[in-house]
Formats: structure tokens, C-alpha cells, sequence
């Protein structure tokens, strides 16, 4: 399968500024928390097809913010992703399939050292020069994950019934990166 339209090969360098990793999870049955993490490395390795090129992250589960600190210690203790022991989250591609502007790309994500393979419903918003030179490339990704399948099995019991947390976390990505031969402004 062919890369889409634009991405010349070589390696494109994330671009933190202009990108951003979440996630919401239902709350108490009845609305959902939302969340990011900060402090994201990445790359796209293009190679000359599809089954040649790899994308590859890793997050730091201390940069973990959902806009209230007593929230944010709790996620980041032992109870959720234990920042001391695993400091890290990462994804590295396996495949990828599609073609235009909708793919799928499978990968291996590891949370608190337990790796699961995910699908990444994923959108190639396109390939564009900016007013500095720079050639970018937008990818916006989605996935929903069962936070036991990585361990993270803390939950309180509602009076009315149910949990405090739900289950199911879904991912949400906005990437941007950048053509090795630019410079990010």
C-alpha cells in the first residue's frame, strides 16, 4: 500500500506544540473526565510504502493533567499509573491499512509494563509548507481502551449503585509532525 499523498520518506520529528494526546473516561456514571498528557515524544518513520513506515511514541505518565490537582496526584500514585515505576507509556505501530485520508493503524501500547495491541482509527488530515518553510503533516487518531487490560483496576463502589470509574477510556490524538529537513517554529 502507498503512503498518502505528501509524506515524502524519511523521518518527520513530532511537534508538541501544535499536537496533543487525551483521553475521557465516564465518572460516576454520569459524565465523563477529561484529561492530557504534556510531556509526549513521537516520530514517523516513512518509508517507501505503508508496510515500510512506523510511528512510534512515548508519554511521560507524570505529565498527566485533568485540570484538578487532587484528581491528578490520585491518576498519577499507585492506584492508577504509579509514575515512579512506570514513568512511561508507549505505542509503537505494527501495520497500517487504508488509504486517502482514513486508516487504521495497529500497534503494540504498553501502561504500567503491560502491552496490549490497539487499533488507532486514524484520519490524514494532509501535508502542508508553513509561512516559515517548515513541511508539516497532521494526523488526527482514536481508539478506546479497557483500563483493566493495563492494570489500572482502582474503583469505588456508588451508593446508588455502579462504580466511580468506567471502564473504557477512549484516546484521542491530534499530531502534527515535521519534515526532517525543518526547523519547528
Amino acid at each position: 500500500m502507498t503512503v498518502p499523498s505528501g509524506l515524502t520518506t524519511g523521518t518527520w520529528s513530532f511537534d508538541p506544540a501544535h499536537s496533543e494526546v487525551g483521553f475521557s473516561v465516564r465518572h460516576a456514571g454520569i459524565s465523563k473526565v477529561r484529561g492530557s498528557f504534556k510531556d509526549v515524544d513521537a516520530s514517523l518513520a516513512v518509508g517507501s510504502s505503508l508496510e515500510d513506515s512506523r510511528i512510534t511514541a512515548t508519554i511521560k505518565t507524570a505529565s498527566f493533567t485533568s485540570g484538578d490537582e487532587n484528581r491528578d496526584a490520585h491518576v498519577k500514585g499507585a492506584d492508577f499509573f504509579d509514575v515512579e515505576e512506570f514513568p512511561e507509556m508507549t505505542f509503537v505501530s505494527t501495520s497500517h491499512e487504508g488509504s486517502g485520508e482514513t486508516y487504521k493503524i495497529h500497534g503494540d501500547l504498553t501502561i504500567r509494563g503491560i502491552t496490549r495491541s490497539v487499533v488507532l482509527d486514524a484520519e490524514f488530515n494532509g501535508v502542508a509548507v508553513d509561512p516559515f518553510g517548515a513541511t508539516r503533516a497532521g494526523v488526527s487518531a482514536s481508539t478506546t481502551i479497557s483500563r483493566k487490560d493495563f492494570g489500572l483496576t482502582w474503583n469505588a463502589a456508588l451508593e446508588a449503585g455502579g462504580v466511580l470509574v468506567g471502564d473504557k477510556v477512549t484516546i484521542t490524538i491530534e499530531a502534527a509532525f515535521v519534515a526532517s529537513a525543518a526547523v519547528t517554529v
